[in-house]
Formats: structure tokens, sequence, C-alpha cells
């Protein structure tokens, strides 16, 4: 009843925000590319769960057409969840991977987040304003095969943790996502060239002990730079991350602080 609740205060916040949602989907790509990415589509070979791997692949091609080609005009925002819909079994979903209440189990439609956090990678290297974004408090996994800093990604769950930008600029932008055999891949393309670029990493990447867990923390920041000129302009500080780790955490080895577990008395 709860999540119903809360389905239903999104549903209205929908229909009275004042929002002009993006809905326009073009097969031809805009002429100038900002940002491609790509990832892995099955990330570990664990036998027990592979089968959720591989209905996570299914769920990722059933949602990008929903997505692909999409614009975000001037003055327009981008939601994820209006976007894809619910993943109902009826629409041909099926159980793959979803993180819930601190542990990993199965979902109809799970595997998605994995759209999200291409979405939200590519929108952190463009002036687009992200207007919501949600992350896991937890980190279930160890890292395996990671191209872009921990902490970088967008949870989502129908339709109340969403996530969402706005197009604050006189641009008009364009999504283009795909799969490969083995890749997730995703473009974020403008209708022309952007004055700055963006570079996006991050620092003091670390595992903390505290009494009531160990957490891995970091700084997601980006440095903002002149197109022509290669001048670097200013630098932001995007986010930073604090999740429980629900793995265990070898020791550091000497000479390795950036990956060094540190002993620590805080909370936080």
């Amino acid at each position: 009843m709860a999540v119903w609740v809360r389905r239903i205060e999104r549903w209205i916040h929908w229909l009275f925000s004042g929002h002009r949602w993006c809905s326009i989907q073009r097969e031809e790509s805009l002429p100038v590319r900002i940002k491609r990415n790509s990832s892995r589509l099955i990330k570990f070979q664990d036998e027990a769960g592979l089968w959720m791997q591989h209905n996570k692949v299914h769920n990722l091609r059933l949602a990008i057409p929903s997505l692909d080609g999409l614009v975000i005009r001037p003055g327009e925002t981008f939601s994820f969840c209006r976007r894809v819909g619910f993943p109902s079994a009826r629409k041909g979903y099926k159980e793959g991977m979803e993180l819930s209440r601190g542990r990993p189990r199965p979902g109809i439609g799970g595997g998605i987040c994995q759209l999200a956090n291409m979405i939200h990678w590519l929108v952190l290297h463009s002036p687009l304003t992200v207007t919501e974004r949600s992350e896991h408090s937890f980190d279930p996994f160890p890292d395996c095969n990671r191209q872009i800093p921990f902490g970088t990604g967008a949870a989502v769950f129908y339709n109340y943790v969403d996530l969402q930008f706005r197009n604050d600029t006189q641009h008009t932008f364009q999504l283009r996502l795909w799969t490969t055999e083995a890749d997730l891949c995703g473009e974020l393309r403008v209708s022309e060239a952007l004055r700055e670029s963006y570079h996006v990493f991050e620092r003091n990447a670390r595992f903390e002990r505290t009494p009531s867990g160990t957490f891995r923390k970091n700084e997601i920041w980006r440095d903002v730079i002149e197109r022509k000129t290669g001048r670097r302009l200013r630098e932001e500080l995007l986010k930073t991350n604090a999740a429980r780790v629900l793995y265990d955490v070898p020791e550091p080895k000497p000479g390795n602080p950036a990956g060094a577990l540190a002993a620590s008395h805080s909370n936080t």
C-alpha cells in the first residue's frame, strides 16, 4: 500500500508539476556527439545469478526503444520512469536482479538501472541540469570491469525513484542507446557544438571501517574546459558518496594508500 501511495503521488506530480516533459523521438542523429560510453552487459560470472543477468539483458533491450532517439529541447525535462513506464510481466519484462533493502534479489524488470546509470554518466558530461537522482546506500559487490567512478550511477524504481534532468540551455540534446552482443552503448548528442567540454573524475576513494560497518567513500568532481583552447575554466564538486559495503574488503597492501582500509571511529 505504501508503494502505491507513493506512485499515486508521483502520477499527480507528473500531471500538475508544470514541467514540459520531453516526448519526441527522431530516427536521425543530431550532428554533434558530446559523449559516448559503453558498459558490459554480463558483468560477473556468478553461476547462481547468471540467469538474472541474462534476463537483465532482455529487459534492457525491451526498455531501449522508449529512449533511443529521444530529444530534449530547451526548457524540457526528462524523466526515466515516465519514458520507460511500468516494467511489468505483461509487457514482456522478466525477473532480473534488483537491489532492495540492502540485498540483491530477483524482480520483474530488474537490471534496467544500468540504463539509468548510462544516461546519468552521459548527462554529467553536459550542461544539462540533473534535478532528481537517487543512489543505493550500499555497495553489494566488489568491482568487476568497472569503467567509471563508483557513485556515479542512478537508482530507479517505478515511479517515485526516478532520474530526471532539465535542459536549461538554448541547445537541443538527444540520447542514442543500443546494445551489441557484449555491451550496452550510449551517446549524448547536441544540435551544435558547445563552448565547453567536461571531464568527470573521482578523488579520495577509500574504504573506512566504522563501528556500524565498512563504508566505501569518494568524491565525484568535474572539470569544465573551454573547448576551443583546452583551458580549464572551473572545477566542480558534484557528489560525496558513502555507501555501506556488503562484501569482505581485503586489508590494503603496503604502498597502496588509495585502496587503504582506514580504521575510523566515525559513524558517518
